[in-house]
C-alpha cells in the first residue's frame, strides 16, 4: 500500500494482499480524516459482501472466490466513538461476465487497487440506531 496527499484527496493504491477496509482505515487514522467520500476500482480475488436483512437486524453474508474486476467501490469515512469509520459498497464482475455485489465486510486486492478518498470539511458522526439496527449518520 502507498498513498499521497493532494490538497482534500488521498490517492491510495493498494497491492496484492492488502485488506481493502483495513487500508482505508490506516490511510484515514494516520491522516486524521473525519468524513470522506470513497471510491475506487481494482480487482479482487476473495471478498465478502453482506445485504441487509431488515427483519433480523443483520447482514446475510455472500463469500465470492476467484478473478473479480472491481467496477465500482464506493462509499465514506465517518466517525464513531472517535475513530474512522469506513462504510463501504462494492460491486465486481467475475467469470463469464456475472456481476456481484453489495455491502463490503471484507476484501482483499488480488492485482491493484486503486482509490481516491476525498477528503470534506466537516464533522459526520454515527450512532447505534436500535429501531433500525444499524449506525447512522448523526449531524
Amino acid at each position: 500500500m502507498e498513498y499521497k496527499k493532494y490538497q482534500n484527496f488521498i490517492a491510495l493504491r493498494l497491492d496484492k494482499g492488502d485488506d481493502i477496509a483495513e487500508s482505508i482505515n490506516k490511510v484515514a487514522t494516520i491522516e486524521r480524516v473525519k468524513t470522506a467520500k470513497v471510491s475506487g476500482i481494482g480487482a479482487t480475488d476473495k471478498f465478502t459482501v453482506g445485504v441487509f436483512d431488515m427483519s433480523k437486524k443483520e447482514y446475510e453474508k455472500f463469500e465470492f472466490c476467484g478473478n473479480h474486476e472491481i467496477n465500482a467501490l464506493d462509499g465514506n469515512i465517518t466517525e464513531k466513538d472517535g475513530k474512522p469509520y469506513i462504510h463501504l459498497h462494492i460491486t465486481a464482475t467475475g467469470s463469464g461476465g456475472k456481476v456481484v455485489g453489495g455491502h463490503l465486510i471484507k476484501g482483499v486486492i488480488s492485482l491493484t487497487g486503486e482509490i481516491i478518498i476525498t477528503v470534506i470539511g466537516g464533522d459526520i458522526t454515527r450512532k447505534f440506531d436500535e429501531n433500525l439496527g444499524i449506525n447512522r449518520w448523526k449531524f
